[in-house]
């Protein structure tokens, strides 16, 4: 076997498809999102190489710094609101034992299999001005029951919501099997040393999730990023652009405004920004366990 390990052409036969598969369908796509990032291409007919025009216009472009300040709010949302709540409750999910816990993880996580078309359709039923079941609750508490939630001053924060809870299920679920991959044994000891739930949590729980936390939190912020087809079925960026995400942008300027080159460079910036939170939460995290 080790003869047979130590063979280049078994090593080359082994990582040829993992190759060939990073080579077409990431390192491919990237070189051909900075090539056309500097064309005037329109998606159809010939171009012209503008060198950084494009570029150039996007500090420009107010609906792009919106599209990023609304992707930075959800990214906000999702490490301030969704994950904290993640973790709470993939703590009393592990704690639970037995069928309930089965039983919650799965309600818990039914919203991440539900078609983002019916999700989107759900949502714009519940804020409906007129027959929606937000204004139907209030109403019936003895609020105002006809504010238009998706209107240019509540869009954005009606999205946020939605995209919090519609993605709550995978940070829990990874929180959750973080947790269940530490050592029981630990637990056990510090409950003999009169450890309360409280201390346990944050001196064994919280300090061995460092790693969970940090791929979970790069996620979130990559997935604010690259949120797309909810807000395009839920209100299409509008109105007025206020819902207006990064990767719901670049595919109104490519694919709807046929502006494909610069839409490929809202596409390597986008590339860019995630490398550069990745580099940063890496040393972040880093400094944290030094």
């Amino acid at each position: 076997m080790d003869k047979l390990y130590r063979n280049k052409v078994v090593i080359l036969t082994l990582i040829l498809p993992g190759l060939l598969l990073f080579l077409f369908a990431i390192l491919g796509p990237v070189i051909l999102s900075v090539f056309y990032g500097f064309t005037n291409y329109s998606g159809m007919g010939s171009y012209d190489m503008i060198g950084f025009e494009n570029f150039a216009n996007l500090f420009k472009d107010d609906k792009f710094g919106l599209a990023l300040r609304n992707s930075l709010l959800l990214a906000i949302g999702f490490i301030l609101i969704q994950h904290p709540i993640a973790i709470l409750v993939a703590v009393v999910l592990d704690r639970l034992q037995g069928r309930a816990e089965g039983i919650f993880r799965c309600i818990y996580f039914i919203p991440n299999v539900i078609s983002v078309a019916v999700i989107a359709f759900l949502w714009k039923s519940v804020y409906n001005p007129d027959f929606g079941f937000l204004n139907k609750v209030l109403a019936f508490l003895g609020f105002p029951g006809q504010i238009n939630w998706l209107s240019q001053d509540n869009a954005i924060w009606s999205v946020l919501v939605v995209l919090i809870w519609h993605g709550f299920g995978w940070g829990m679920l990874i929180y959750y099997t973080g947790i269940k991959n530490i050592d029981p044994v630990l637990y056990e000891a510090a409950s003999i040393d009169g450890a309360d739930q409280k201390n346990t949590f944050l001196r064994i729980t919280l300090p061995l999730m460092k790693p969970v936390i940090q791929v979970n939190v790069t996620m979130a912020i990559i997935s604010a990023l690259k949120q797309m087809e909810t807000v395009y079925l839920l209100t299409g960026g509008g109105p007025g652009d206020s819902t207006q995400f990064t990767a719901n942008y670049l595919y109104q300027q490519a694919f709807e405004s046929f502006r494909y080159g610069y839409g490929n460079a809202i596409g390597v910036i986008f590339i860019v920004i995630c490398l550069m939170v990745t580099v940063f939460l890496n040393r972040v995290f880093a400094e944290t366990e030094a």
